[in-house]
């Protein structure tokens, strides 16, 4: 749903404004105590961090993103190593996927104990992660790890939610995490993961569970997008 519209006085940046939202929803932030589930990401209670919105300034220079920056470069060494292998089991890259995969866990848990928030690692860590998906499609579909229709299937979803990332970011609309898109990160990461190590059938248990709840989510992100700009039209 669309946030509710500031109120006269409150527009970010406004300097007569006695209480803007942003000092608000940073004072509210600071106050949180750093729970082990907050720390982990189970509670997600809360406004979201003020310097990850819209607006904000990127930030790059923080210890969650030079951990974002070394996943992103990793990704096209994991795939020239799984690509150049014999059958796309290689030990080496298989290692290498699991490291770029539990490197978002990383990057979150830094940023909550160094509250180095910013709106660069807002927008690098979807990306990051559906690329991995796609070269985990690509390494899965070249060998025949996975059925290739559900790795097709899980292809066009990444991209499409890419597609309709940056077109509602176009309009002042953000897509922000839901559940099933939250839950279905870790099967979907398994089953390349574990098919890549020898283990197909598992893998594709994994890739069907973690498919539809993707799917779940998407259609719940498609309809919040929708939402939010009917009421960012409403006069």
């Amino acid at each position: 749903m669309a946030e509710p519209p500031l109120a006269d006085g409150e527009r970010a940046g406004d300097p007569l404004a006695p209480a803007p939202r942003r000092e608000r929803a940073a004072a509210a932030l600071q106050s949180q105590r750093l729970t082990v589930r907050r720390l982990f990401g189970l509670d997600r209670s809360g406004p979201p961090p003020p310097q990850t919105q819209a607006g904000e300034p990127l930030r790059p220079w923080t210890i969650p993103n030079a951990i974002g920056f070394v996943r992103l470069a990793l990704i096209p060494v994991f795939l020239v190593l799984a690509l150049s292998s014999r059958d796309g089991t290689d030990a080496l890259a298989v290692t290498l996927f699991a490291l770029i995969g539990w490197g978002d866990y990383a990057d979150g848990i830094a940023a909550r104990v160094t509250r180095q928030y910013s709106r660069l690692g807002a927008l690098m860590d979807p990306v990051t992660d559906r690329l991995l998906v796609v070269s985990g499609v690509v390494v899965c579909w070249d060998f025949r790890l996975l059925p290739r229709w559900a790795l097709a299937v899980l292809a066009a979803r990444e991209l499409a939610m890419l597609a309709l990332g940056r077109y509602v970011l176009s309009r002042g609309v953000e897509l922000r995490i839901n559940w099933p898109g939250r839950l279905a990160v870790a099967p979907v990461m398994g089953s390349f993961f574990f098919a890549m190590a020898g283990l197909e059938g598992f893998g594709e248990v994994l890739l069907y569970i973690g498919l539809a709840m993707a799917l779940c989510a998407t259609v719940l992100y498609a309809r919040s997008s929708l939402q939010q700009l009917y009421a960012a039209r409403k006069p």
